[in-house]
């Protein structure tokens, strides 16, 4: 037994060679092996709210969910193989930005087991405690740290630079657009991309029941979100045209399965408002040395994407809500939100 002792911690001692980036191809691979996982989260979250009732831990959505989780985590120890092929140990044959990917895979395997055990001792969830489960909520913080891989290599790769391609940044994008859909998903309880047109309609025609608070707290919710993710690329990057549509329409892919795509036209309208936001870092040119072209983008992204929700709820809802306050406002409001998040992620413009 000390033999062995003796042999970890000779595997696990670093050898001192400075780690390496990976190819991009590489982080391409990590990426699709990713979406697979979150694919196979998104098919779950449907079953779960579509489907009258789950009595067991093993469905087809659950194999669909854990192959991608097998296949992506056996991507990233390969890399660290790779490395010790060549002579590295310890943190030496680790790969740059796959260390916290590396460690979350017994971490999120040790939650499945956690996970299996609650559900056959305790039951399925089937409403909002699904989203309380702490079983669940460890998997989807080390599962965020999985799909967000190739985020975490792309930040400082030496290939990259300030003006990356959207060709060379796409690994980076999807890993982080699949994880803020794993955010949208454990607010679902304030989502408002769940919303369908006449609901949003309906909602912002009363002051009374409870409806119009409900969907402008959605709507908050929502729009930091969304809005976080790309205020925090942008201010690493002069993004490509087409980043925010990227992230905007992986987004909508979680709450589209939670409602079988029955609100298309509210899920369309994220699609239009990140044409609409990659228009703006097209005009605006935000980055971290222009603070004021940032905190701009920061308000108009959000004050934009509001406008055409309401905008496609009233044309699909059947008209305007009746209570002009709510329908004008709430965008308003996300875009002082917005602003309010700029200033809070560029409180200095950086000094070239």
């Amino acid at each position: 037994m000390a033999v062995v002792g003796v042999d970890v911690r000779r595997l696990l001692a670093d050898s001192g060679e400075p780690r390496e980036w990976v190819a991009p191809r590489t982080d391409m691979v990590t990426a699709l092996l990713g979406v697979w996982f979150g694919i196979g989260l998104m098919i779950d979250a449907w079953a779960h709210s579509n489907l009258a009732e789950l009595e067991t831990f093993f469905t087809p959505w659950h194999a669909v969910f854990y192959s991608g989780f097998a296949a992506v985590s056996g991507w990233i120890i390969w890399q660290v193989l790779r490395g010790t092929r060549s002579g590295r140990q310890g943190l030496a044959a680790v790969p740059m930005g796959y260390l916290a990917g590396l460690v979350a895979v017994p971490a999120f395997a040790a939650f499945g087991f956690a996970d299996m055990m609650w559900h056959t001792f305790l039951g399925i969830e089937t409403d909002i405690d699904i989203l309380f489960s702490p079983s669940h909520l460890g998997l989807i913080a080390t599962m965020s740290l999985i799909i967000t891989t190739p985020l975490r290599s792309a930040w400082r790769a030496p290939d990259v630079g300030e003006r990356p391609s959207l060709g060379r940044l796409l690994p980076a994008l999807l890993g982080l657009a699949f994880a803020t859909t794993l955010v949208s998903l454990f607010v679902s309880y304030g989502n408002a991309m769940q919303y369908g047109a006449v609901h949003v309609v309906d909602a912002f025609s009363t002051t009374d029941g409870g409806g119009a608070s409900d969907l402008a707290a959605s709507i908050v919710i929502t729009n930091v979100v969304l809005l976080a993710p790309v205020l925090l690329l942008v201010r690493r990057w002069q993004l490509p045209f087409g980043s925010v549509t990227v992230l905007f329409t992986v987004g909508v892919l979680m709450p589209g399965a939670q409602t079988a795509f029955e609100n298309l036209p509210i899920l369309l309208s994220f699609v239009a408002a990140g044409v609409a936001s990659d228009l703006l870092i097209r005009w605006l040119r935000p980055s971290a040395e222009r603070r004021a072209a940032y905190w701009a983008f920061a308000g108009l992204s959000a004050l934009v994407t509001w406008s055409l929700f309401i905008a496609v709820a009233s044309a699909a809802g059947g008209g305007l809500p009746a209570v002009p306050e709510l329908w004008t406002g709430a965008p308003t409001v996300a875009g002082l939100i917005g602003l309010a998040l700029g200033v809070l992620f560029l409180p200095e413009a950086r000094r070239t």
